[in-house]
C-alpha cells in the first residue's frame, strides 16, 4: 500500500513575506482539523490497536508520519511567510486558540474510526483547496496542491481498510 504521492514535494518558497498566509497556514499546521490534530489522532488510533489489528495499526503509523512531513512542509512555509510555526491557530471570527487534545476523537471502534479518518482527511483537503483560492503565491499554491495528493492516497487506504473491516 502506498501513503504518499510517488513524486517529490515543491521547494519550500514564497513570493514574499506575508503574515495573513501565514495566519491561513496556521490552520491547517495546528488547527482543528490540521495535520498536528492528524498525527495525534493517527497515533493515539495505533496505540489502542497495536495488539489486536496489525494492519490497522501499521498503516496508521506510516500515514501519521507522512502527516509529519506536511506540519514540518508547512512550518517551514509559515517561517518563510515571517511568522513562527506555532501550535495555535486563528478561527474566523479572528481569535486565537491553542491546539489541544480536545481536537482528538478518543473512540476505539475501527469502523468509527476510519468513517472519522475519512471525513477528517476530506475536510483537512477542503481546507487546503480553500487556502489555495485565498492566497495568491505560486509556491504555496504548488506545496498545498502536493499535499492534497497525499491525503487523496489517505482517503484510499482508509477506504480500503473500511471495506475490509466491514467484512
Amino acid at each position: 500500500m502506498e501513503y504518499a504521492a510517488n513524486k517529490p514535494y515543491p521547494k519550500i518558497e514564497v513570493k514574499e513575506k506575508n503574515l495573513f498566509y501565514a495566519q491561513l497556514l496556521s490552520e491547517d499546521y495546528a488547527g482543528v482539523i490540521s495535520e498536528a490534530t492528524a498525527i495525534y489522532q493517527y497515533v493515539y488510533q495505533k496505540m489502542v490497536n497495536f495488539q489486536s489489528n496489525i494492519l490497522f495499526s501499521d498503516t496508521l503509523l506510516k500515514i501519521a508520519i507522512v502527516e509529519m512531513k506536511h506540519l514540518a512542509l508547512l512550518g517551514e512555509t509559515i517561517t518563510l511567510l515571517g511568522s513562527k510555526p506555532k501550535y495555535q491557530f486563528v478561527d474566523a471570527c479572528n481569535q486565537l486558540h491553542n491546539w489541544n487534545s480536545s481536537f482528538i476523537y478518543y473512540h476505539t471502534d475501527i469502523i468509527s474510526m476510519l468513517k472519522y479518518n475519512i471525513r477528517m482527511e476530506q475536510n483537512t483537503i477542503l481546507n487546503y483547496q480553500r487556502h489555495i483560492v485565498m492566497i495568491d503565491d505560486p509556491y504555496i499554491k504548488r506545496l498545498l496542491n502536493r499535499i492534497i495528493e497525499d491525503e487523496i492516497i489517505h482517503i484510499q487506504c482508509f477506504q480500503t481498510l473500511l471495506v475490509e473491516y466491514e467484512k
